[in-house]
Formats: C-alpha cells, sequence, structure tokens
C-alpha cells in the first residue's frame, strides 16, 4: 500500500489552508448573503472591455501570447503607471502576469533563497506568508496596531531586520484594514532600508481605491527606491476583473527577466485581447 501522506512536499504539508477561501466556497451557495471574503467588486466587467473579448473569440484570437506579454499591453501599461504614479518604466520593465497572485509569488521566487527572511506586516494579504514559505524562506510578521492605523512604521521595520533579511512585503493601500501610507510615511519606511540589500514587493493592487482625498505614492517613486522595488498590480480590482486574471509587475529589467524565467515554466502567455 502507498503511504499518501510519505508522497506530499512537507513544506505543503506545514501550509494552512486559506480561511478567506474556504469562506468563499460555502458562501457560492448562499443567494441571500453579502460576501466580504475577497476582493470582489460589486459592479461588473464594464461592457467595453468584455466586448473585446468577444471580438477576439470571435476573430479566433485564441492563440499563444510572448511570455511577457503582449507588446502593446506592455507598452500600455507603461504609460499608466507614468500617468497615475509618475514612475517610468520600459515595456521591457513590466511583466504581464496571471493576475496580481503570480506576480507575487514569481517575484517572492526570484528574489529570495531558502533562509532568507522575508518581512510581512499583519493584517494583510493571507497569501504572502504560504508564498515565502513555498520558496524556502521565513516569514517574519509585523503585527501593525489599531492606534497606529494599522500602518507600517519605520521603528517597527529597524526592529525586524537581522542580517538575513531579503525583502519587506509592502501591502499598501492595505488589504483588509483599508490603511494607506502616505509620502512621509513611506520616506520614513525607505530610510531605514535605502543602504541595506533589501528587495521590496510593493502590492499596490488597491492603489485606485484609494478616497482620502490623496492621491496613491508608490514607495517606488522616492528617491532610491525604484531600483530595488517590485511594483505589483492589476485590472482585478478597479476595473472588476477578478476572474480574468491579468496582472502585472514592474521593476528593473535583470529582475522582470528573472521573474519571466520563472513565469515561463508555469504558463505560456495571457489570453490575446486586442
Amino acid at each position: 500500500m502507498i503511504d499518501h501522506n510519505l508522497m506530499l512536499s512537507e513544506t505543503l504539508k506545514c501550509i494552512k489552508p486559506s480561511g478567506i477561501r474556504k469562506f468563499f466556497d460555502l458562501l457560492a451557495d448562499m443567494g441571500d448573503v453579502t460576501a466580504l471574503t475577497v476582493g470582489q467588486p460589486d459592479f461588473v466587467t464594464p461592457w467595453h472591455i468584455r466586448e473585446a473579448a468577444i471580438t477576439s473569440l470571435e476573430r479566433g484570437q485564441t492563440y499563444y501570447t510572448s511570455n511577457s506579454g503582449l507588446p502593446e499591453l506592455r507598452q500600455e501599461v507603461s504609460s499608466y503607471m507614468k500617468r497615475r504614479f509618475d514612475l517610468s518604466y520600459d515595456p521591457s520593465e513590466v511583466l504581464i502576469t496571471v493576475g496580481g497572485s503570480e506576480a507575487i509569488d514569481v517575484a517572492v521566487r526570484s528574489l529570495v533563497n531558502p533562509g532568507d527572511e522575508v518581512i510581512i506586516p499583519m493584517p494583510s494579504f493571507v497569501c504572502y506568508e504560504p508564498i515565502v514559505r513555498m520558496a524556502g524562506a521565513i516569514p517574519v510578521i509585523i503585527n501593525t496596531k489599531a492606534e497606529n492605523g494599522f500602518k507600517l512604521t519605520a521603528e517597527e521595520l529597524s526592529r525586524a531586520i537581522t542580517d538575513r533579511t531579503k525583502m519587506l512585503v509592502l501591502p499598501y493601500p492595505n488589504n483588509p484594514t483599508g490603511a494607506i501610507l502616505e509620502r512621509e510615511e513611506l520616506e520614513a519606511l525607505a530610510e531605514v532600508i535605502r543602504d541595506k540589500n533589501i528587495a521590496v514587493l510593493s502590492d499596490e493592487i488597491y492603489a485606485e481605491l484609494t478616497f482620502s482625498g490623496t492621491p496613491h505614492v508608490s514607495i517606488a517613486s522616492i528617491e532610491g527606491m525604484k531600483e530595488r522595488t517590485v511594483v505589483v498590480n492589476g485590472f482585478s480590482k478597479a476595473y472588476s476583473m477578478t476572474g480574468w486574471r491579468l496582472g502585472w509587475a514592474c521593476g528593473n529589467e535583470l529582475a522582470v527577466t528573472m521573474l519571466s524565467r520563472i513565469k515561463s515554466t508555469v504558463d505560456t502567455g495571457i489570453f490575446k485581447v486586442l
């Protein structure tokens, strides 16, 4: 008899199932319940986007695309990042991914080694910690406080850094707390790590959903941070395209090339919608 338990990865056996996804599945058959578990907008994908997809299907455009993403799409993402956040990325520094989650996964696996430490402020997106563990790295959790508005502070960050720290996950605007970081708060964080060999994974998927009156600021726009930061974003939240699985990562060309190298082994491009 085969012992299936012995066949499983020891790393995977240590990963806890997602509680959010469990509740999401339970609520799927409850029509009278409002689900507040996953970041799903309350409107359908705008018609002009759905129409473009229908047209692509009618034209038979269902073949492989470039592993990095359609050149036209990477150019548009580059223009968007400049227009909205004053960040200049060449299309070669943009990688189109299967949602923001794949961007996070390939970024972690590209930049950390087994035994490295990755700092993760909590509460935040449930996938950061298991992704770090599956890469063989060690999650270092900072439990942010209500009295600070659930914002990561420079003091908390400084205390968490060790000689083994390789990456900081920066999950702002934050899911689930709604916390955002103002420019001066980002500058304080940058001051802590600017002279250290620490990468930043900035998950900015909620960048368009801030309501404080102050536009979102990316840590990549802070002096000395762009070259060490991978910015993750996507279409899911702002355009209600969660099921379409379309995201992107922006970073220096070497980092994006490494991200693309991993991506090429797990998928072969995104559906062509023109």
